[in-house]
């Protein structure tokens, strides 16, 4: 049997019977397959590819995306769901399949023609491949504009040169979404897509980055040294690349959101077990105002986080506008994700701090959610831009 927490009980956010289903489903292959492998994976760095052949096997590896390419044509709200409960035991896991998902796979599903379509998704959708996507380079982050790897045409080619930096996945994936400046005059607008199979003569991946947290994902360097391939693996036309990573970070941040919210629920779910458990002066710790109040502050952070990842999903799977609610949700879920480990470990006090315990872990995973796909600096920025400013 499964312990949940009350706000994890029932229904109370309006899901359909599917996603109900759906949720538990995740929860119960999270407990029996992931949580297990958890701490091992990020003390020795391991990447768990047999969890993802499982996740295949299961349809979430190609959970949003429509079936005719392999996917199981679920809303976004349900992928969301699944990062959520995958986070709750391992970040790194959910790291991986979120990016899997939202950045290497949904830009071929946006913007690919059906001959992209039918030759990479299927394998992507059945967790065969692993997605990757690179955008950030050494001296390109928050500022895209500055990207220096270029992709020159070459009669019925282009030759990319470049590197990239801190780019997830890439080890396991027959091929990874570049954008590449086709025409450095244009700033954002030369910046162009392509897909890059990762056996291409010139491809290699560089540094392994040894990381705080999620560990068990890995973030490498991509170099391209005369990358030669076929026009017909540009996504969409010239100059679009910009636009495009736009698009797909909409998407991706909703994701980020249930990572981190996923990776605070499970906090505050070790934290709350062991205020009921540990006893000191005589009582369970959780009946001090002190603890209590802490666990308190949590529940509410985990749910207004929920709301906020929840709706803008919704609002996705709508078709409207949800760049704002993205931006707001990934913005609040990973603070709070922030703030409910970092009380978590204090909950726990000498335990919290030892790896016996996975709060820790879920700490150092909770601060990349601050950094990845925009940090929370840069979330205020699109959300003051969204509202007039």
């Amino acid at each position: 049997m499964i312990a949940m927490s009350p706000l994890a009980q029932g229904n109370p956010h309006g899901l359909s019977e599917d996603q109900v289903a759906l949720r538990d489903m995740v929860r119960d292959f999270a407990e029996r397959e992931v949580k297990p492998l958890a701490a091992e994976i990020d003390e020795k760095e391991i990447y768990p590819r047999q969890t993802f052949d499982k996740m295949g096997e299961l349809g979430l590896m190609g959970l949003p995306w429509p079936e005719e390419y392999g996917g199981s044509g679920a809303a976004y709200l349900s992928y969301a769901i699944a990062v959520e409960e995958i986070a709750r035991v391992c970040g790194s896991t959910g790291l991986s399949y979120a990016a899997h998902t939202s950045l290497g796979t949904a830009p071929i599903v946006y913007f690919g023609t059906p001959e992209q379509k039918s030759r990479w998704l299927p394998p992507l959708c059945s967790g065969r491949s692993v997605g990757a996507w690179a955008l950030t380079e050494p001296q390109a982050g928050s500022d895209a504009a500055r990207q220096q790897t270029v992709a020159v045409r070459d009669g019925d080619d282009y030759v990319l040169n470049g590197a990239k930096q801190f780019i997830t996945n890439p080890p396991f994936a027959e091929a990874v979404v570049v954008m590449a400046m086709t025409d450095k005059t244009k700033g954002t607008n030369g910046i162009s897509s392509f897909i890059v199979p990762t056996n291409s003569e010139g491809f290699s991946i560089g540094k392994h980055e040894r990381k705080m947290g999620m560990r068990g994902s890995p973030t490498c360097e991509i170099i391209f040294n005369n990358v030669r391939i076929p026009a017909a693996l540009r996504l969409g036309e010239e100059g679009t690349g910009f636009k495009q990573a736009m698009k797909t970070l909409d998407g991706g941040r909703i994701s980020i959101g249930a990572l981190a919210l996923g990776i605070a629920q499970g906090a505050y779910e070790a934290a709350l077990a062991y205020a009921k458990e540990r006893v000191q002066f005589g009582q369970p710790i959780g009946k001090f105002q002190a603890v209590g109040d802490i666990l308190a502050n949590m529940a509410t952070q985990i749910h207004a986080a929920r709301l906020m990842v929840y709706h803008a999903a919704r609002l996705k799977d709508a078709g409207l506008e949800h760049s704002l609610a993205g931006a707001q949700a990934k913005l609040f879920a990973s603070e709070a994700a922030m703030r409910v480990t970092t009380d978590a470990v204090q909950v726990l006090g000498g335990y919290g701090y030892v790896r016996e315990f996975p709060v820790e872990r879920m700490m150092r995973d909770a601060k990349l959610c601050e950094i990845g796909e925009g940090t929370s600096q840069i979330q205020r920025l699109v959300i003051a831009r969204r509202i007039g400013l």
